[in-house]
């Protein structure tokens, strides 16, 4: 299989990004995933657990 694209863009709005983020423009043949834990910030000690003003919604497992 051949696939063959041209894509131009002009102006693109990403509102935001997280952890588990994916941005994709066009195809891909595999998707390798990737994720790694860094301490950026030279922190020391745990931090506390956040107090969440809003309800948890619990999310059902995706079907794969």
């Amino acid at each position: 299989m051949f696939i063959q694209q041209s894509i131009i863009i002009y102006q693109i709005k990403i509102g935001s990004i997280s952890n588990a983020s994916v941005f994709q423009i066009g195809t891909t043949g595999s998707f390798q995933t990737y994720a790694s834990l860094n301490n950026t910030g030279q922190f020391t000690e745990v931090l506390d657990k956040p107090e969440f003003d809003a309800p948890i919604v619990p999310l059902s497992q995706p079907n794969i």
